[in-house]
């Protein structure tokens, strides 16, 4: 049954935008020194925005030490808290319908991941 999701997700949901998007985002940071751990959970988001079908987030204890506390602090800062808004409102928008409701949930997912990702696990 994932597979199936995973492959609406990617046609109907907007799953290969979310990818692409998260994927050149990515890219770009980890050209910086800097922005190196940025650009890699952008990446770790782009993997799971193209297949969030039959996984979970696990963000429970992400902050188990003081740099990925300050880490996700700046992520929030800095753009994290946008990534999550576009992702709540992608939600409501596809929970208007109910062919739309899988593919909000799935944008709920990626909303908790997009605050915390530093310290966060996908089962």
């Amino acid at each position: 049954m994932s597979l199936i999701g995973n492959l609406l997700w990617i046609v109907l949901g907007g799953g290969i935008i979310v990818f692409a998007l998260y994927l050149v985002g990515g890219i770009a940071l980890c050209c910086t020194i800097v922005g190196i751990p940025f650009g890699l959970q952008l990446i770790k988001l782009a993997l799971f925005g193209l297949a969030p079908f039959g996984k979970e987030v696990n963000t429970e204890g992400s902050a188990r030490g003081i740099l990925q506390i300050v880490m996700n602090i700046l992520w929030l800062v800095l753009g994290g808290l946008e990534l999550a808004v576009v992702h709540l409102v992608l939600a409501l928008v596809l929970a208007l319908t109910v062919v739309g409701l899988p593919f909000a949930k799935q944008h709920l997912k990626l909303l908790r991941l997009s605050l915390v990702p530093f310290g966060a696990r996908i089962d």
